[in-house]
């Protein structure tokens, strides 16, 4: 984790909310859905494949229980987890919350409409929300 810088464009468009073992926990500004990016923590990773396998086994581990705790906790009806990279290469983890009644379901959320950046109140209520999530798990 040596020389970690995040890439300025996921700097740009989202707000950083805490870090686990491995990974940065950021909220995507987009209020239409609950979704964080977690980046694990090293320099120049662009591919799952060039964490260590014990790595790997981290990044599956704080995506998912989070995804599950986001799920449960602010009532999705399903968790996209994606690596994608074709704009962003520095390695980074979507987790997003999906619902029946947002706007794109069941498209993707990348491409679709724009985004709806949170208001100071949702920013400050939804990050109290994740860090909870955040302490409850077992990462």
């Amino acid at each position: 984790m040596i020389n970690f810088e995040l890439d300025e464009r996921l700097a740009a468009d989202t707000l950083s909310i805490a870090d686990l073992p491995l990974s940065r926990v950021l909220l995507m500004n987009d209020a239409r859905y609950p979704w964080v990016i977690l980046v694990p923590r090293h320099a120049s990773i662009s591919e799952v494949f060039e964490l260590s396998a014990n790595d790997q086994q981290q990044l599956w581990r704080e995506a998912t229980q989070l995804g599950d705790a986001m799920k449960e906790a602010l009532g999705g009806d399903k968790v996209n987890i994606a690596a994608l990279g074709n704009v962003v290469s520095q390695l980074h983890v979507h987790v997003v919350i999906r619902r029946h009644s947002d706007a794109t379901w069941p498209a993707p959320v990348w491409g679709n409409g724009s985004p709806k950046p949170y208001d100071l109140d949702e920013q400050a209520q939804l990050r109290d929300q994740l860090l909870a999530l955040i302490n409850g798990l077992d990462v």
